[in-house]
Parts: structure tokens; sequence; C-alpha cells
């Protein structure tokens, strides 16, 4: 068994390994600007992806709030780059809303390592905080899955009601990246830089990620998500365990909105909607939880689809297609992706094999 779960680790590192050489020599191969960003933008999801993984897929605890994390990391990337662009100033949204001076908590954000330190403090207090009443609750299941959602509206409608502060439905927009503009041919350069950070980043969390589940500590997370009474009864401290690995996922999915923002030029609460939240764990279900590399794949697919069949003839219906995908998974592929690959096809072909020496 152990063998057979080395294999599977091996041959999940080795199909990482192929994504991330294909990544890193796309912008050498595609002369297109927009699919580049595309591609950046499908990392900054996959960094999500695997945050969400460690909680759904290893510990059991279906998140549908993780928009929230990723909309802090984004909204704090957008806030330092619209300063950095408007000099400090007012942005228009606060002379519309009456403002006369820089609020408070935006002040931080003029310079860029409290705005990287603040990008990552509050999305950990937040996350800290809710773990730590929730977890000590011995709030679980669907319940834990509730909750979550209730706060990503309440966060939704309270960045929406202050749009003074906030930009409200516009969110914050008309900014360049941080290695400045990444628009057209002259500044492609640019692009390929933030493109290839990214990629490096991709890489770091999965290796973060690979590292944590393979670990003691891995096996701590599953036997939480198989039989928590069981763990907690054994002497772990199952709430400890539980509000690390929530906090840390909030800290990888606000990195992602924070790279994000950058390949976007943009950021506004529809990124913090339910239905945001609930397509990355479509992106988790399809690509196969619990493997970290499904996450991966997951992202790249759905997000390869939307962008194929949100235009053209199947404009219209492309979110049915992309619903039709997640339920067919769930029904009969339920290790997603690479479940069809790592057990199903060996399984079929082993099954195939038998029939023939019977025969």
């Amino acid at each position: 068994m152990k063998k057979l779960a080395g294999l599977k680790g091996k041959g999940n590192h080795l199909c990482f390994l192929i994504i991330a050489v294909l990544l890193a020599a796309s912008p050498l191969l595609v002369s297109s600007t927009s699919m580049i960003q595309f591609l950046g933008k499908c990392m900054c999801f996959s960094i999500v992806a695997i945050a969400l993984d460690l909680i759904w897929g290893y510990t059991g605890m279906l998140s549908l709030g993780h928009g929230i994390y990723f909309c802090l990391g984004g909204y704090g990337m957008a806030m330092y780059l619209r300063l950095r662009d408007n000099g400090g100033q007012l942005t228009d949204f606060m002379q519309t809303g009456g403002l006369e001076e820089l609020p408070v908590f935006w002040r931080p954000f003029q310079h860029f390592p409290l705005a990287l330190l603040f990008i990552i403090l509050i999305p950990t207090v937040l996350a800290g905080a809710i773990g730590f009443f929730i977890f000590r609750s011995r709030i679980k299941g669907v319940y834990f899955s509730i909750i979550t959602q209730a706060l990503t509206w309440a966060a939704y409608s309270l960045f929406i009601a202050n749009s003074k502060y906030t930009g409200g439905n516009n969110g914050i927009t008309d900014f360049s990246s941080l290695l400045g503009s990444t628009r057209g041919p002259a500044n492609r350069g640019n692009l390929l830089t933030l493109f290839w950070v990214t990629l490096l980043a991709l890489i770091l969390v999965y290796m973060l990620a690979s590292f944590l589940v393979n670990r003691k500590f891995g096996k701590l997370l599953i036997a939480i998500r198989d039989g928590e009474n069981r763990t907690f009864f054994s002497g772990y401290c199952v709430n400890n365990y539980k509000n690390f690995i929530y906090t840390l996922s909030a800290i990888l999915a606000a990195i992602g909105g924070a790279l994000y923002v950058n390949f976007n030029g943009s950021i506004t609460p529809s990124q913090m909607t339910i239905s945001y939240s609930i397509t990355m764990v479509i992106w988790v279900a399809v690509g196969g939880r619990g493997t970290i590399i499904g996450a991966v794949i997951g992202a790249f697919f759905i997000n390869l689809c939307e962008y194929n069949l949100s235009s053209g003839s199947l404009a219209d219906i492309w979110q049915y297609i992309i619903g039709i995908i997640f339920c067919v998974t769930i029904v009969f592929f339920k290790g997603g992706i690479v479940g069809i690959f790592r057990d199903q096809i060996p399984a079929l072909l082993k099954g195939r094999g038998k029939k023939k020496e019977v025969a």
C-alpha cells in the first residue's frame, strides 16, 4: 500500500511538472497577449483551488465562502496599485461619495511592504477568528458550509453598501500591474515577467501543499475527515488542526486574489459572491479532490471550458454545460479527472485483461 501511494504521489508530481513546463514555455509559443493573461489568471485560480482542496479534499470541510479571502487579497493589492497610480490621492468613487481625505484604513496601502503585510494579515486574522469560534463549537458538515455561505453574503453586502470606501458594484478599477502596464505588444515584457512570477508562486504553493499532505500532518487531516470523533478521542486537538489548515487556506486564497488583479486590472464584489465560491468548489470536484494536482487540473479545465464556450453559438448555455459537467463528475466520476486516469481506466484495463485470460 505504501509503494502504491508512493507511485501515485510521484505520478502527481510528474503531471504537475509537465503542466509547469508547458506553462513556462507557453509565452514563447503563444503570441496573443490576451491568452497569456488568461493563463496567468488560471494559475491564480489554481492557487485558490489548492487552498480549497486542503480544507475540503483532505480535511472534509466544504467552504462555500472562500471568495471572501480571494477578494480580500485582491482588494488589498488593488488598493495599493490604485493609490500608486493615483499619486496617493482620493479615488473617483471616494470623491463621488463625498470624502475629503483618504480613509484611515486605506493609508497603509500607500506603501508596498505594508500592503503585502495587510494582504496576508487581514485574511489570517479573519479566518483565525472565524475558525476559532466555529471549530470551538464543534460545528462541521453542512452547518459549516451554511455558515461560510452566510458570511460570504454578509461580506458581499458590506462591500456593496460602502461604495465610497470600496467602489460598490464597480469595485476598484483603472490601475496597472505591479510591473506597470501589461497591455499591448509594447508591454509584453512586463506581462511575461508577471506571468513567470505567478508560475513560481503556483509552484511554491504546490510544493508547500504537497509537503504538508505527505507528512504526518496530512495523515491527521485525512483522519479528521474520515473520523473526527475517533481522532479527537485518540488525543489530538482536532480544533487546532482544523483552524490552522483553514487559516492557511485563507492565506493562499488571498495570495491568489492579489496576483489575479495584476492580470485582470480590476476587482469587484462579484468575485465575492456565493456563486463564485461555488465555482471554486467545482474546480476542485471536477479535477479530483484530495489530490492537490486535481485542483490545478480542475481550475484550468473549467476555466478553459468557460473561455471557449462563453463566446459564439454556445454563449447562452455555457453555464448549463459547466453545471452538467459538475453533476456528471459528482455522480459517475467521484475521483474527478485524476480519478479517471488513476483508478477507473487502470481498473477497466485490468478487468479486460482478466476476461482475456479466462477466455
